[in-house]
C-alpha cells in the first residue's frame, strides 16, 4: 500500500504516552498486520510503502537492502545555490554525544550520497527549491548533506540555523516519488505524492 505521510506525524508510535500517535499507530487499526518499510521524520510529508503481510515485507524489504528502491525528494534550501546540478558524497555517523543527531565523519562514517538538480531559485525569502535523489539511505541524510554544503533545509530544527529555520513554518522537506517492484507481478511501480509547498 502507498501512503502520503503529512508533516508532523511520527512514522512510528515512541515510548512516551505523547509520541503514541504515528503512521503506524493509525493504520493498524483498519489494517492489523500493516508494517513499515521505512521512516521519514516527523517533519518530513510525502509517499511511503506500506506492506500488509510478511512475505511482502521481506520482499520489498530485499528491494530497500538492494538499493532497488528509488527515491526523489522536494526541499527548499537556505541562499541560491551555485551550481544547477550537482552530487553530495560526504560520510555520516551517529553523533554519540548528541542523539539523535548525526554528524560528518570522514573516519567512521557510512558512505552516503545525495545528488540534487535546482528547480527554482527563490527572490524573498533567499531560498532555492532542488530536487534531491539520495542513492544512500542514511538516517538525516538529506538534512545533513544540506547542511554539509552549506544549504540547510528551511524549517530544520536540528541541522539549520535559526535564521535558515525561522524561514518555514515546516521542516521543507517532501517525499515526492518512490519506484519498486511489486512483489507479486515483478511490474515497477512509482508512486508520487505532490509537493505541498
Amino acid at each position: 500500500m502507498l501512503i502520503n505521510k503529512p508533516s508532523g506525524l511520527l512514522t512510528l508510535s515512541g515510548k512516551h504516552p505523547l509520541n503514541l500517535d504515528s503512521v503506524h499507530h493509525r493504520l493498524v487499526k483498519d489494517f492489523p498486520s500493516a508494517t513499515m518499510l521505512h521512516r521519514l521524520d516527523l517533519g518530513t510529508s510525502g509517499v511511503m510503502i506500506v506492506a500488509l503481510n510478511k512475505n511482502i515485507n521481506a520482499h520489498i524489504g530485499r528491494q530497500f537492502q538492494q538499493r532497488l528502491v528509488k527515491k526523489s525528494y522536494i526541499a527548499i534550501l537556505y541562499g541560491h545555490l551555485l551550481e544547477d546540478a550537482g552530487r553530495i558524497d560526504i560520510p555520516i555517523a551517529k553523533d554519540v554525544d548528541n542523539f539523535p543527531l548525526q554528524k560528518i565523519c570522514y573516519e567512521n562514517g557510512k558512505h552516503a550520497v545525495s545528488e540534487y538538480q535546482v528547480i527554482e531559485r527563490i527572490v524573498e525569502p533567499c531560498s532555492t527549491r532542488v530536487l534531491y535523489t539520495p542513492l544512500t539511505g542514511r538516517t538525516h541524510q538529506l538534512r545533513i548533506h544540506s547542511k554539509a554544503f552549506g544549504y540547510p533545509i528551511l524549517g530544520c530544527d536540528l541541522y539549520a540555523p535559526d535564521v535558515a529555520f525561522h524561514q518555514a513554518s515546516r521542516l521543507m522537506l517532501h517525499a515526492s516519488t518512490i519506484e519498486f517492484q511489486h512483489p507479486v507481478s515483478g511490474e515497477r511501480l512509482l508512486g508520487h505524492s505532490p509537493c505541498p509547498f
